[in-house]
């Protein structure tokens, strides 16, 4: 099994910086991927940003490329996500995600409980 914590929620107002931390534990040798997902009111969940455990690359989402930060410490085992120039439309709750592929039978899908990130004035 694997669990995540999130932290480094909270209110900031537009053009403000936060990062959040998840710090996994558990059956981490078994994690592939990393990443985080937001989900704001009435929006479905969608992917933020992520990294490849074994090579580092990473992905974004379009509106997020340029202004946030997803990296790693793999001596604490935690992601971070740097998220600079917010706004109002990043407010949602962000979630930690972890993933561990099986060859011909999906993914598995580990979610931290989210940290809230409000955006405004």
């Amino acid at each position: 099994q694997v669990q995540l914590v999130e932290s480094g929620g909270g209110l900031v107002q537009p053009g403000g910086s936060l990062r959040l931390s998840c710090a996994a534990s558990g059956s981490i040798f078994s994690i592939d991927d990393m990443g985080w997902y937001r989900q704001a009111p009435g929006k479905e969940r969608e992917l933020v940003a992520g990294i490849i455990t074994s090579s580092g690359r990473t992905n974004y989402a379009d509106s997020v490329k340029g202004r946030f930060t997803i990296s790693r410490d793999n001596a604490k085992n935690t992601v971070y996500l740097q998220m600079n120039s917010l706004k109002p439309e990043d407010t949602a709750v962000y979630y930690c995600n972890a993933v561990v592929y099986y060859k011909g039978d999906g993914r598995m899908d580990y979610w931290g409980k989210g940290t809230l990130v409000t955006v405004s004035s």
